[in-house]
C-alpha cells in the first residue's frame, strides 16, 4: 500500500481503462479532485459508477477528450450529458451490476473509493455504500481509497482489509447530505392510502424518490415493522425512533434491518455509526428476489413515471430521454411478490409536478421503455385510491386504473379503452368521488366485534365482486332485497349497481380482506329523489356478517353526506317479514306506514333526527 502522489495517476490509469467511482454519499471528492488534476496524462478512459450525491465534475466539457462516463443511475447532474451524447446510460438492474464488474462484460481496471480509518485489525469499512462497491473493490485491478474520518463504521458485510488496497489519500470531508423535498398534498394523500396495504409485522422497503419515502411518513402508527431494503433514509430511521420498526417479527435475519448504502441527513450518517441493527450486504445480496421472498409479509414500495391502463410502469424514461435508472424496483417488485403475504406497490401521483399531464395514460410516449411488466404490478397507489391489479382482467384493470387517475383525465381513458376495444361499449360512466367526506381519503378500516374490513363508496371496478356477492345469497335474502324474485345479475346490470354517480346517488360497501383480494360483504345505498329533497335507501348484508351492526353503521355514513347534500328525508320500503330492518329503521324514529293487501311497508324518517340520534349513541357507547 502507498500514499497517493499525483505522480501516482499515470500508473494506476492506463489508457483505455474503466474506473468506478464510489456511490452516493461515499463518491471520494479528493481522489476525483486529485485524479482530474493529472487527466492530461489519460488516454480514452471511461469512468463508471451508479447513483452519485454532489457535484460531478468529471463530466464537464474540457474533459469530453480524455474522459468518458457510462452511468448506471442518471441523477440531474448527468442527464443533459447523456441527452447531448456525452455520456452514457446502461440500463441495468442495481442487483446484476456486480456480475457485471465481476464478469467479462464491464470489468473493473480501477476502483475509486472512501472509507474509515481501520480499526484494530486492520479492516477499514466502506460505511454509508456497500451496494455495488464492494464488487467493484473485488473486481478491481488497483483499488484507491480515500481514508475519511467523518465516514461511519457500519456492520454486516462493509469491512475489507487494508492489504487490498494500493494507494490511500487521507482527508476528513463531510459526507454530503440530502434533504427530501417537502410533500405535495397529493403525495400525502396517495401515503394514506399506500399505508392501508401495510400491516403490522410488515417488512419494508422504499425506492429511492420522494413519494416513496413519504409513504414510509405515513407508516409512523405501525408497529412490529422490519426493514430489508437497498436504501436506508431519513424516514426510515424515523420509523426506528418512533417505534414502529423494532424487526421482532422478521424470520429472516430478524432483529436486523439489512440495506446496502444510506443517503440522507448526517444525522441519519451518525445513526449509522456502530449501529449493531444494521447488517450491510452488497446490492446483489440484498436485491436478490429469492432472498427478498423469505421475508414474511414484505412490503416493496415504489415510484413510477407514468402506468398506463393495463399496468405497465414506465420509471426512466420520458420519450426519448432518460431519467433516473432501474434501480432495485423490479427485483423488490418481484421479491415482495414471491413473499407470504407480500405486497408490490407502485405509488405515484395522479398528475405531472407541474399538472399539465396525466401519470395514469392510455398509451405511453413514443421512446419510452416499459421497467416493469403489467404482470408484475399487484397494485396502483395515487390520491385517488388503490388500483387492485393482480389477477385482473384487461377490462377490469382498465376500470380501476380510470377510478385511481384525475378527475379532469378519466372521460378521456374510457374513450381510449372503448376505441381499441379493452371494455364493452356500456362501460360508459365516468367514475365520480363522494365530495362530502370528512377524511382526506375514501377508504378506511372499520371494525365489527373484532373483526376488520374496508369502508369506501363502491366502485365501477367493483362490477364483478358485485355479482360474486348477488351470488353468494340465498333466495330468501335476494327476495328481502328487491321485493321479487331475482335469480341473475348480468355484467351489464352489475355494471350500472357498481357506476353510481356519487354526486347525486351513493353507495357505500363493507369489504373483508381475503388476502390480496377484497371481498364485498354489505352495501348501503340511496337514490335521490328527482325533487332533491329525499332519497330511498336500501340495504344488503351477507349471510355470514350479520348482528355484527353494519346496516346501522352504513345508515349513519349514508346520513351524514345526505345532510351535507341538503336531504331532510330517507325513506324505504321493507317487506314485513323482514323484521331486523324494520326494527333498525323504527330505532332510530321512522314512521311506518302500512299498506293494506300488501307484503310490505313504507318508512320514512328525518335525515336531521336520524344524524342526531346516531351521534347521541355513539357518544354513548364511548362512555
Amino acid at each position: 500500500m502507498k500514499q497517493l502522489t499525483p505522480e501516482a495517476w499515470t500508473t494506476i490509469v492506463k489508457p483505455g481503462s474503466r474506473v468506478f467511482i464510489g456511490s452516493g454519499a461515499a463518491v471520494p471528492f479528493a481522489l476525483v479532485e486529485s485524479m482530474l488534476a493529472s487527466v492530461s496524462s489519460f488516454h480514452d478512459v471511461e469512468l463508471t459508477h451508479i447513483h452519485t450525491i454532489g457535484e460531478m465534475p468529471w463530466i464537464a466539457k474540457r474533459y469530453d477528450d480524455t474522459l468518458r462516463t457510462n452511468t448506471f443511475f442518471l441523477t440531474p447532474s448527468i442527464q443533459k450529458a447523456v441527452a447531448a451524447g456525452r455520456a452514457d446510460y446502461t440500463p441495468c438492474p442495481l442487483s446484476d451490476v456486480p456480475s457485471l464488474f465481476g464478469g467479462h462484460l464491464l470489468p473493473v481496471d480501477v476502483a475509486l473509493i472512501q472509507v474509515s480509518p481501520p480499526d484494530a485489525d486492520g479492516y477499514v469499512s466502506l460505511g454509508v455504500s456497500v451496494d455495488v462497491v464492494k464488487s467493484a473493490v473485488k473486481a478491481a485491478r488497483t483499488v484507491v481509497a480515500q481514508i475519511n474520518p467523518a465516514m461511519p463504521r457500519t456492520g454486516g458485510d462493509a469491512r475489507i482489509p487494508m492489504r487490498r488496497i494500493h494507494y490511500t489519500l487521507e482527508e476528513t470531508r463531510d459526507l454530503p447530505t440530502v434533504d427530501w423535498a417537502k410533500p405535495r398534498e397529493a403525495q400525502l394523500i396517495a401515503a394514506q392510502y399506500a399505508a392501508q396495504l401495510v400491516e403490522d409485522g410488515s417488512t419494508i422497503q422504499a425506492g429511492l424518490g420522494n413519494t416513496p419515502q413519504i409513504v414510509l411518513a405515513a407508516l409512523k402508527n405501525h408497529r412490529h415493522l422490519g426493514i430489508h431494503t437497498g436504501l436506508f433514509s431519513d424516514p426510515m430511521r424515523e420509523l426506528i425512533e418512533c417505534g414502529a420498526v423494532d424487526n421482532s417479527r422478521k424470520r429472516y435475519h430478524a432483529g436486523k434491518v439489512v440495506c446496502s448504502h444510506f443517503i440522507g441527513s448526517q444525522k441519519l450518517y451518525d445513526f449509522a455509526d456502530q449501529n449493531e441493527m444494521f447488517e450491510m450486504r452488497p446490492s446483489d445480496w440484498v436485491g436478490d428476489v429469492a432472498r427478498i421472498g423469505k421475508n414474511d409479509h414484505m412490503v416493496a414500495i415504489h415510484g413510477a413515471y407514468e402506468v398506463d391502463l393495463t399496468g405497465q410502469v414506465v420509471r426512466d424514461s420520458r420519450g426519448h430521454r432518460f431519467y433516473g435508472g432501474m434501480g432495485s424496483t423490479q427485483d423488490f417488485i418481484r421479491g415482495a411478490a414471491r413473499s407470504k403475504g407480500g405486497r408490490p406497490l407502485i405509488v405515484l401521483t395522479s398528475m405531472s409536478d407541474d399538472g399539465k399531464s396525466s401519470r395514469i395514460v392510455s398509451g405511453f410516449k413514443p421512446g419510452s421503455g416499459v421497467n416493469t411488466g403489467r404482470g408484475d404490478v399487484h397494485y396502483v397507489v395515487t390520491e385517488y385510491g388503490i388500483a387492485r391489479l393482480r389477477g385482473k382482467s384487461i377490462r377490469e384493470r382498465v376500470l380501476n386504473m380510470v377510478e385511481v387517475a384525475h378527475p379532469d383525465q378519466r372521460e378521456k381513458l374510457l374513450r381510449d379503452a372503448h376505441k381499441w376495444g379493452w371494455i364493452p361499449k356500456f362501460y360508459n360512466v365516468t367514475p365520480k368521488g363522494v365530495a362530502e367526506r370528512t377524511e382526506a381519503i375514501e377508504s378506511r378500516k372499520v371494525s365489527f366485534k373484532g373483526r376488520e374490513f374496508t369502508f369506501r363508496p363502491l366502485h365501477p371496478s367493483d362490477t364483478r365482486s358485485l355479482q360474486q356477492f348477488f351470488y353468494s345469497h340465498t333466495e330468501e335474502t335476494v327476495n328481502m332485497r328487491y321485493g321479487h324474485h331475482k335469480d341473475r345479475m348480468s355484467d351489464e346490470a352489475a355494471y350500472k349497481l357498481s357506476s353510481v354517480d356519487q354526486s347525486v346517488d351513493l353507495a357505500f360497501a363493507l369489504f373483508e380482506e381475503k388476502g390480496q383480494r377484497q371481498e364485498i360483504e354489505a352495501i348501503g345505498r340511496f337514490y335521490q329523489d328527482p325533487s332533491g329533497k329525499s332519497a330511498e335507501v336500501a340495504f344488503m348484508v351477507g349471510e355470514k356478517v350479520r348482528r355484527l351492526g353494519m346496516s346501522k353503521f352504513l345508515l349513519g355514513e349514508l346520513a351524514m353526506v345526505a345532510q351535507k347534500r341538503g336531504l331532510k328525508t330517507f325513506w324505504a320500503s321493507v317487506l314485513k317479514r323482514n323484521k331486523p330492518m324494520a326494527a333498525l329503521f323504527l330505532k332510530y324514529g321512522a314512521e311506518r306506514e302500512a299498506y293494506f293487501g300488501e307484503d310490505s311497508d313504507e318508512y320514512t324518517m328525518s335525515v336531521d333526527q336520524l344524524v342526531k340520534l346516531l351521534d347521541k349513541k355513539a357518544s354513548q357507547s364511548k362512555k
